[in-house]
């Protein structure tokens, strides 16, 4: 039985647990520690970062993803709530251990996260329930028909059935070359006992729409851009995200509004279907990854969770209570409350380590890491503190750095410095957030839809 919350239910010797690794975790602390709810906050995390050490009145070192873990850590800390950041946990199941035990979580449970961990799943789920958005595509389970669909499809995108890190979707023209090469990785796929996805490659712009859900009630937040290769220009290899920024107009230079709100109907869809086939309540965020096409908006994934930088966009600009918005999720009343957003331009720029992703430096010092201001956040990823107080990159993306501003270059000119100012063997992407790169958006989006441009897009960057 999953306790209530009463609006006063919240004394200031009560913790809320937030269980995961990474700047987008470090995010939601500031936010839960600035609530006037008064609560302290402990943390799950495979790392020691200087975030969570700085915020945390304990850190437990240890690995989110294992149920029993996580239930040790919750019975000895008895939280108020959870809040689940990493796919990995939710996958596994970490907020039915916990719910079971009484604890709120927001977060899914295992079977609804599967819209997350399942391409296969989020696809057939479209396609059940009529929701638009779903490219052509099918699902494969053997080899037997795979060298003809990639024919018929011409173009393609062949993805793994399951979680990947951002890491295991191929893209025909980028990744693979030929229909034997993706023939190849498909059938290799399938070696893993997994199933293919194989879907049309689409042609358009890509954003990012995260919505509170509370099983009923979706409310959107901002829209944002990630920037998912690795190197300057869209180039090199997939990453979990090399940075992302969000305009003032909570829209994009490049989207009609009807984008978004196609959009957002597709996520109260999605959310509500979810209920239909499973019978519970998708309780957390739910997060669609868009394309907006020649012929509309169709879905590339689904995250049940913040997504990593996105969340560092929009939750710095959040006007409301986060624990109270949390709370609301848990009960179900997310409709009774106001969900308000500073109207800021914000840029993020990850510092990674040199060579990442595929040789990333490991175990190397860094320094010189900018303080926070009034215009910039500085969030810690995958870095650990050693007792010497040196940070070290443990070789995945180490410091997230948050601007905000009046304009876009105001945001870009202050994450780009603070970016810069980090020593040791790091690099960042340089032209995030830039008006060079925004600028090729909105002309590639304006070449797909015959040239036509909203009024007021190139004004907006």
């Amino acid at each position: 039985m999953v306790r209530g919350l009463g609006a006063d239910e919240i004394p200031g010797k009560d913790c809320v647990l937030i269980i995961g690794k990474g700047a987008r975790e470090d995010c939601v602390a500031e936010l839960i520690l600035a609530s006037k709810r008064r609560v302290s906050i402990v943390v799950i995390s495979e790392f020691e970062t200087p975030g969570f050490l700085a915020k945390a009145k304990k850190v437990y070192k240890g690995p989110t993803d294992d149920p029993v873990f996580v239930r040790k850590v919750a019975a000895e800390e008895k939280p108020l709530f959870a809040f689940v950041g990493p796919e990995e946990p939710l996958a596994a199941g970490v907020v039915d251990a916990l719910e079971e035990m009484g604890i709120p979580c927001v977060g899914p449970k295992k079977k609804l996260a599967e819209i997350e961990w399942s391409k296969s799943f989020a696809r057939e789920l479209l396609t059940k329930h009529r929701i638009p958005g779903n490219p052509k595509y099918k699902i494969f389970r053997t080899p037997d028909g795979i060298q003809d669909f990639l024919k018929e499809l011409g173009a393609f995108v062949v993805k793994p059935d399951g979680l990947t890190g951002g890491k295991g979707v191929r893209i025909f023209g980028e990744h693979l070359h030929s229909f034997a090469e993706a023939e190849s990785y498909a059938r290799q796929i399938l070696t893993l006992k997994r199933p293919v996805v194989i879907e049309e490659k689409l042609d358009g712009e890509e954003f990012s729409l995260q919505s509170f859900c509370d099983g009923t009630n979706v409310v959107d937040m901002p829209v944002v851009q990630d920037h998912k290769r690795a190197f300057e220009g869209d180039t090199g290899p997939n990453t979990g995200g090399m940075g992302s920024y969000s305009c003032a107009d909570f829209g994009m230079p490049f989207l009609a509004g009807e984008d978004i709100r196609e959009a957002g109907r597709i996520n109260r869809a999605v959310a509500h279907a979810l209920r239909e086939e499973t019978g519970g309540a998708y309780k957390g965020i739910l997060y669609g990854g868009f394309i907006a096409t020649r012929d509309g908006v169709r879905l590339i994934e689904y995250n049940a969770r913040f997504g990593d930088p996105e969340a560092m966009n929009v939750l710095p600009l959040l006007k409301t209570d986060f624990v109270a918005i949390c709370e609301a999720v848990i009960k179900g009343n997310l409709d009774e409350l106001d969900v308000a957003f500073d109207r800021k331009f914000t840029v993020c720029k990850y510092v990674v380590p040199q060579g990442y992703p595929t040789s990333p430096e490991k175990d190397s010092p860094i320094g010189n890491i900018p303080s926070p201001s009034e215009n910039l956040k500085v969030y810690h990823a995958a870095v650990d503190k050693k007792q010497s107080g040196e940070i070290h990159l443990t070789g995945s993306r180490a410091i997230a750095l948050v601007a905000m501003g009046d304009t876009m270059s105001e945001a870009e000119r202050t994450a780009e410095d603070a970016a810069r100012s980090v020593t040791g063997p790091v690099r960042h992407r340089s032209d995030i957030g830039t008006r060079q790169l925004i600028e090729k958006r909105i002309n590639h989006m304006a070449d797909i839809r015959s040239g036509v441009v909203e009024p007021g897009f190139r004004d907006a960057v």
